[in-house]
């Protein structure tokens, strides 16, 4: 980690403020679904949707939707508001994944995270490899200070936890990729997290993508739910990085420019 990223601060109050873009990034979601339809289709393969903190499975429901439209078995995290790592969050998601991993007959499961529920996708899947297929992040801070956000005291007040207390990671270092594709999709606008905090050290199966938008819209931003149903839809096993040539080019920035 380089000293410029640990030193990194959180956004400004402008762009925490501009955080309001959430309610119109919804409203784009569900009028923009006729475009979003030609997003690739899935395999059916099951999918397991984590929110970010303070919220539940209520906040990840439009994106759950759209993805069962899109033939994916789509499931919420069945814990209720996420108020980070308490004492047995981590057993029950475990659990939840070998509940999923059964009840599909074996087939390994994709994770998606939204935030906090980002870094805990990631962490689940270096525990039980075995079983997921992918894991896809959203606005999530796994690199960099953990006080580099607006919302770390928020953490600290719903957990109990020190945000900072390394003895709370599930399974080791979180800036380290799980060993499946992984992707993590940000914004240079995100008024919670510092963007370079979401940054992923690219490698074979490790990628970012970037879009326009907040970091409450995520989970439902159109950009955000096309380039996740296109990630979702690479076969298993036969995993490419994102595309963003032609029109792509235009939603979805170079992440890597200047």
């Amino acid at each position: 980690m380089t000293a410029t990223v640990e030193a990194l601060r959180p956004p400004s109050r402008t762009l925490l403020f501009l955080e309001g873009r959430a309610v119109q990034e919804l409203g784009a979601f569900w009028m923009l679904r006729p475009w979003l339809a030609a997003a690739p289709r899935g395999d059916g393969h099951p999918v397991l949707v984590l929110p970010g903190l303070l919220a539940s499975d209520l906040s990840t429901q439009p994106l759950r939707s759209f993805l069962k439209s899109h033939g994916y078995a789509a499931h919420g995290w069945n814990q209720g508001r996420n108020l980070g790592l308490r004492s047995g969050v981590e057993r029950s998601m475990l659990e939840r994944v070998e509940e999923l991993y059964d009840r599909h007959g074996g087939r390994k499961i994709s994770l998606v995270g939204w935030s906090l529920g980002g870094i805990y996708a990631r962490q689940l899947a270096k525990r039980v490899p075995d079983k997921v297929r992918m894991v896809i992040s959203l606005g999530s801070p796994f690199t960099g200070s953990p006080k580099a956000t607006n919302a770390w005291r928020v953490y600290e007040f719903a957990s109990g936890q020190r945000v900072d207390d390394s003895d709370n990671h599930i399974a080791g270092p979180l800036s380290d990729p799980p060993p499946v594709p992984t992707t993590s999709i940000f914004s240079r606008s995100d008024g919670i997290c510092t963007w370079q905090t979401c940054l992923n050290e690219e490698g074979e199966q490790v990628e970012n993508i970037e879009v326009y938008g907040s970091h409450c819209g995520l989970g439902h931003h159109p950009a955000a739910v096309y380039a996740v149903a296109d990630r979702l839809a690479q076969p298993e096993d036969q995993w490419k990085k994102f595309d963003r040539s032609g029109w792509k080019s235009v939603i979805f920035p170079d992440w890597r420019r200047a």
